[in-house]
């Protein structure tokens, strides 16, 4: 193939509507470690975030997440906790929304 054709490929792709970003709010990528609690009383288990926004995240888990849960992130601010449930996932990814408000 040449060059010209992957070019143009990769135009077709962009213009394309299947591959048009639908979301409402942008997200970006932080690649960084979490915990996720359940409400059984579970110990915390490990994710990775892979990519969030105000109104979700893109999560990475080697162990099966549950359908609801509470997802703790640290960082240089303290510790920031979140309600999330499952909208899709594809093998260890999952797409969580955040089910409550982002406290400041």
């Amino acid at each position: 193939m040449g060059r010209w054709y992957l070019i143009a490929s990769s135009i077709r792709k962009s213009l394309d509507p299947v591959f048009a970003e639908r979301r409402k709010i942008a997200r970006r990528v932080i690649n960084r470690v979490a915990q996720f609690h359940t409400d059984d009383g579970a110990l915390p288990r490990s994710c990775m975030i892979t990519d969030i926004s105000e109104g979700g995240a893109r999560l990475y888990s080697e162990t099966d997440m549950p359908d609801s849960f509470t997802l703790s992130v640290s960082g240089d601010g303290g510790e920031a906790r979140r309600g999330c449930r499952t909208v899709w996932r594809l093998g260890r990814e999952l797409g969580v929304e955040f089910t409550d408000r982002a406290r400041r």
